[in-house]
C-alpha cells in the first residue's frame, strides 16, 4: 500500500474520507507517543555533530539551529544541549542575514543552504533513523504492507534540491523506507 505525505494543517476529516481505511500518523513536534520521535526537535541524545568528532547534540533541530551563522552571531552549541523541544529555532529576524552553516563547531568553512542541507541535516536525521527509531520504521513497514500509510508533516518538501521550502523530514522517512535515500 502507499505511503503518503501530507500537510499537518490538513484536516484529519477531509483525509479520513479521501482515505477511509488509511492509517494517519503525525511525526511533528507535536505528534503523540511513540511517533513524535520522528521529529527533528526530538531530544533522542548522542546525535553526532557533523565535522564535530566527539561533539553530539539532543536533536537533530540544535545541530540544524546551532550550526547557521548569521551576521550578528555565530554558532550555538546551546541549541543542541536543548532537551524539551522548545526554543530551538534562531531567525533572521533577531540575528540578520542568514550566512551559511558552519563545518562543525570550530570550522572554518560556511556552506551555503544546499550543501549545508546534504552535509548537515541529512547525515544527522539519517543517524537517527539508523540509530533511534528502527523500531518505528518497522512498524510504519508492517502498517504499510496492509493499509495506506499518510504521515503528517508542517512541510511536504520532499526534493533536496527545492531550497525555495524547507525539507519535509516525512518524506525523508519515506524515501529511507524506499532505499532511496538522497545523495
Amino acid at each position: 500500500m502507499p505511503l503518503i505525505i501530507k500537510s499537518r494543517r490538513a484536516s484529519v476529516d477531509n483525509l479520513s474520507k479521501a482515505y477511509p481505511d488509511a492509517v494517519i500518523i503525525d511525526v511533528t513536534s507535536r505528534g503523540f507517543e511513540p511517533w513524535v520521535r520522528f521529529s527533528p526537535f526530538y531530544p533522542h541524545g548522542g546525535i553526532p555533530v557533523p565535522f564535530s568528532p566527539g561533539e553530539v547534540s539532543m536533536t537533530v533541530e540544535g545541530i540544524w539551529q546551532g550550526l547557521k551563522v548569521f551576521e550578528t552571531t555565530d554558532v550555538d552549541l546551546t541549541k543542541m544541549l536543548i532537551s524539551d523541544m522548545k526554543g530551538i529555532k534562531r531567525s533572521e529576524r533577531k540575528y540578520g542575514k542568514v550566512l551559511g552553516h558552519r563545518t562543525g563547531l570550530k570550522g572554518n568553512q560556511l556552506l551555503p543552504y544546499g550543501e549545508a542541507r546534504r552535509q548537515i541535516y541529512l547525515p544527522s536525521y539519517q543517524w537517527v533513523l539508523e540509530n533511534r527509531v528502527q523500531d518505528l520504521l518497522n512498524q510504519v513497514k508492517h502498517l504499510e504492507a496492509e493499509k495506506t500509510v499518510i504521515l503528517l508533516d508542517y512541510e511536504t518538501n520532499s526534493d533536496i534540491n527545492n531550497l525555495s521550502r524547507p525539507l519535509s523530514h516525512a518524506a525523508l522517512i519515506k524515501l529511507y523506507l524506499e532505499n532511496n535515500w538522497p545523495t
